[in-house]
């Protein structure tokens, strides 16, 4: 352990910026390059400067069978594949080219464009290459309706709403401009009659045709005053880096209705648009590929977490770089968020370097234990209040917490015609919900904390039969258990609900020593703590058997050894997905995670052995005593579970 643990925290400090962050690589799937380059075309900016590293970037990441998959080695998808050979069709790549006709013939053998997402129909709806009559339809108008009404903005999570107050606009207007391309042959034969139809109306496929027959009328009051208010919401709600949300889909989307609305590529906010992207643009031998967000918050919490537990201590010039950028990073200025919490200041940080408007639940969490575990309570004591203050007025009426809001779950919108891809609502959450009870444990709250008492029984409703729990923002179950069992280490509870937690841990081992989790669990939960051995998801999994206080138990001991034979020069090497952005829909290989949870479960292991204590947390409880002892856990798993 020592010996893997001394270059990896060496890695660590080599790679902090002068100003005290860290940030990894946020990758997804292709289509936020391809997206770009379609955004360049309907904007009439030339892509000649991405050419040649967005095509390597995107034929790079195409498979053997001629697809793109949402996540490493997950199967083929098909509107990502659409996008991506759209793209590379705009960009010069001849059609007849093998990867291409190979990419055609997945598109064709999984049914053709008729079957894609709605957002990809809207993209070739944008170029007339699909018609928007086959496009369901959400009107400007929503933004007259008050929070308290179905189908309001303030019903969408914050990254839906981003993308529909703009998306309104866009359905309004149907435009279609030049590709440059024609792209008939995603269209297979004998679905053409499908292409103008709304597929999966559901229970409110009535409430898609009424819209449809409004939007034929050909007069609609207040449709034009509806488009001015929504374009002031988009102009107001642009981020200090040109962003809309800190993330690309509103960002594109703003771009593209502003343009509608009559805004010139000159226009200051579209210019400030443009250039931000720019931001979130890598390119190097992989090719020129855009990121969908940047995390530096995020990264640079977990990276102080694991130097602090390393043993560098608050003087460490490293850790004074990090607890002072944390610092200056906190929000104090209202958002969205106080349409549901109103009356409280702001405490809170976000996830990327700028997004004032959407503080993150989870992220601020976070960041206050890493202050408290890098000993800068009294420097940070008035940060740290204000944080506890916001973080317990945006708790829900369930009990838990979402990420970005307070009480987001109107699952109505589901039923949409429109809502066919992603999260559209912001819930609570098992694993945000860990992060808040680890947060109020550290700053010396216990179960007869009624936040702490309500939180937890909202984690005893949701651990599922065979002991874990879900994980909404990272992959899967083996994320989730240990957020909660950290969270039950810090507060000394729960020692039952953790033991069998522990249980399912320990019998979703892999052979090598590892454990590893597909993103194919959000699809058939049957698969929860099943997949190859990753760097992140073991150290999850040992990390979670040290606060069961299973520290000395063989299992954790071949989980610390599998990261110490895995390590390659300092660090990890990690192609697999295990950062969920939508489950089901859009994952995430964030490339610090590799590294800052492995060596944050390596520090605490050397931690427990040089002091020889019997917990890995000086704070925390033995719920896994009895199996320590070799004793069952609480509660078996059910029959036919994974063992």
């Amino acid at each position: 352990m020592r010996d893997a643990l001394t270059p990896a925290v060496g890695w660590l400090l080599d790679h902090q910026h002068p100003d005290g962050w860290w940030v990894g690589e946020l990758e997804t799937n292709v289509t936020m390059t391809a997206e770009h380059v379609l955004l360049l075309r309907f904007l009439g900016v030339d892509p000649e400067p991405i050419r040649a590293g967005a095509v390597r970037h995107i034929l790079g990441a195409q498979r053997d069978d001629g697809s793109w998959a949402l996540y490493h080695d997950g199967p083929a998808d098909l509107s990502t594949t659409i996008e991506a050979y759209a793209a590379l069709r705009v960009l010069g790549v001849d059609p007849s080219a093998p990867p291409m006709r190979a990419a055609l013939a997945v598109i064709r053998a999984l049914g053709g464009v008729a079957h894609a997402r709605v957002f990809t129909k809207i993209w070739l709806a944008l170029f007339g290459q699909y018609p928007w009559s086959g496009i369901p339809t959400v009107p400007p108008e929503i933004v007259y309706l008050p929070p308290w009404a179905p189908f309001n903005l303030y019903d969408f999570a914050c990254w839906a709403r981003g993308t529909i107050a703009p998306m309104t606009i866009v359905l309004s207007r149907r435009p279609v401009r030049p590709l440059g391309v024609d792209l008939p042959e995603l269209v297979l034969e004998g679905t053409e009659r499908a292409l103008t139809r709304v597929p999966g109306a559901g229970p409110l496929w009535w409430a898609d045709q009424l819209l449809r027959l409004y939007e034929r009328l050909p007069w609609k009051p207040g449709r034009g005053r509806a488009r001015r208010r929504l374009v002031d919401w988009i102009v107001q709600h642009q981020e200090a880096d040109g962003s809309w949300g800190g993330i690309q889909p509103p960002w594109v989307y703003s771009l593209i209705a502003l343009n509608l609305e009559g805004m010139r590529l000159d226009h200051p906010v579209m210019r400030k648009g443009l250039a931000g992207l720019d931001r979130f643009a890598l390119a190097d031998e992989k090719g020129w590929r855009l990121q969908a967000c940047m995390s530096p918050v995020w990264d640079t919490a977990w990276a102080l977490r694991a130097l602090a537990a390393a043993g560098l201590g608050p003087e460490h010039p490293a850790v004074r770089r990090a607890v002072r950028w944390l610092l200056r990073e906190q929000i104090t200025v209202p958002g969205d968020w106080c349409v549901r919490c109103r009356g409280v200041p702001c405490g809170g940080w976000a996830f990327e370097f700028d997004n004032d408007l959407y503080p993150d639940i989870d992220d601020t969490a976070v960041v206050v234990v890493a202050l408290w575990e890098a000993h800068a309570r009294e420097e940070a004591r008035e940060a740290i209040e204000r944080a506890r203050r916001w973080i317990i007025a945006m708790r829900s009426r369930n009990g838990g917490w979402g990420a970005f809001d307070k009480d987001n779950t109107r699952e109505l919108l589901y039923r949409l015609p429109f809502c066919d891809f992603g999260a559209v609502i912001d819930p609570p959450s098992e694993d945000v919900t860990a992060h808040c009870l680890e947060m109020l444990a550290a700053i010396g709250a216990d179960e007869r904390d009624p936040y702490v008492a309500d939180g937890l029984a909202y984690l005893r409703r949701t651990q599922t039969p065979r002991g874990s729990w879900f994980g909404r923002w990272g992959v899967n179950h083996i994320y989730g258990t240990w957020c909660v069992l950290d969270a039950l280490a810090a507060l000394r509870a729960e020692t039952l609900m953790a033991e069998r937690a522990a249980a399912w841990v320990l019998r979703a081992q892999n052979p090598d020593g590892g454990w590893g989790e597909t993103c194919h669990s959000y699809v058939d939960e049957s698969f929860a703590g099943a997949g190859r051995s990753t760097p992140s998801q073991t150290a999850w999994a040992v990390l979670a058997l040290q606060a069961a206080g299973l520290g000395d138990h063989p299992a954790c001991r071949r989980g610390l050894a599998f990261l110490g034979d895995t390590q390659r020069g300092g660090t990890w090497e990690e192609p697999e997905y295990t950062g969920t952005g939508f489950p089901r829909d859009f994952y995430i290989n964030y490339h610090l995670y590799r590294h800052v949870f492995p060596t944050l479960a390596l520090a605490r292991a050397r931690r427990r052995d040089v002091a020889g204590a019997p917990a890995e947390r000086p704070e925390a409880a033995r719920p896994g005593a009895a199996l320590a002892r070799g004793a069952g856990p609480g509660t078996p798993a059910p029959p036919g579970g994974r063992s």
